[in-house]
């Protein structure tokens, strides 16, 4: 390899980091749900595409900054979360995993045709921020867009963070997740944590979405079922209810993915992703932050 071809490797594994913040939302999206109600929602990608597209809605009748798809989608994306907790989970018996798995299946389907239907099945352009300037490090060309994605994704992790760790809700939700019986008896409504749980990761969600139309360009119904595998492999590899896991792997697999693309091409990305995540869950199932003791 020479010099040049080292040069366009580094670059592809920089521009692949900074889309990686939007892996680490929805690893985080996947990983509270999990923590608190033990279940994995596979409609959360799903409605986090259908979030950003409600975004476009909202523009199409607002004349108003590009900045405020981010908020629409963050908003569009609460309300969905508080529907699929609705319809997925709330009169569904809990003690039967399969049954709350296949409503989740159920609902990524439902929402992927009602994207469809509405759109035609045809991509739609996403408005990006910043996508006419290139930051010149040195040999390395970082854009605009990527790192406006990357610094976004980096506010709402520290904000759920603080969220999680410094506020009532945050003491609840943790409390719902660790003890789910003690949190009842102490009062918590374990109702109520579950549906905030549910809009939190909504909002989040929608932001992701809007982020990686923003990074891409468009959006397209195709982009459920990847974005629903890199979420679930973003979660696996970062342990299973660990959200610090969940940030880290989500760069990771961001970084790596361009790497592979650079290498082996497009066609043989996920291949590789895939082979890493089989890796994980034979040499270490519990991911980069396994604890002993459980979730965070």
């Amino acid at each position: 390899m020479d010099l040049l071809d080292l040069i366009d490797a580094v670059q592809s594994v920089a521009d692949g980091v900074l889309f990686g913040a939007t892996y680490s939302l929805l690893g985080i999206g996947f990983t509270l749900i999990f923590g608190v109600m033990h279940k994995i929602n596979l409609s959360y990608a799903a409605a986090s595409i259908g979030a950003a597209y409600a975004s476009l809605l909202v523009m199409s009748v607002v004349q108003a900054p590009a900045v405020l798809a981010f908020v629409a989608a963050a908003a569009a994306g609460g309300v969905i979360g508080g529907l699929v907790y609705l319809v997925g989970f709330r009169f569904i018996p809990l003690a039967n995993p399969l049954a709350t798995l296949m409503s989740t299946v159920g609902l990524l389907l439902l929402i992927d045709e009602i994207i469809v239907h509405a759109t035609d099945g045809v991509p739609l352009s996403y408005p990006a921020l910043f996508s006419d300037v290139i930051v010149q490090v040195g040999p390395f060309g970082l854009r605009g867009d990527l790192m406006f994605v990357f610094a976004l994704g980096c506010v709402c992790m520290v904000l759920l963070l603080l969220l999680l760790y410094r506020t009532r809700l945050g003491l609840a939700t943790r409390a719902v997740s660790q003890q789910p019986t003690a949190s009842l008896l102490c009062g918590i409504s374990t109702t109520r944590v579950n549906v905030l749980t549910f809009v939190i990761t909504g909002v989040v969600g929608g932001i992701a979405g809007a982020m990686t139309g923003a990074a891409i360009g468009m959006l397209s119904p195709l982009l459920s079922l990847p974005l629903t595998v890199k979420g679930l492999i973003v979660t696996v590899i970062g342990g299973l209810g660990s959200i610090p896991g969940a940030i880290i792997a989500g760069l990771i697999v961001g970084g790596l993915e361009n790497a592979f693309q650079f290498f082996r091409g497009v066609s043989e990305r996920d291949l590789y992703i895939m082979l890493l995540l089989f890796a994980f869950l034979v040499f270490r199932p519990g991911g980069i932050f396994a604890k002993s003791s459980g979730r965070d």
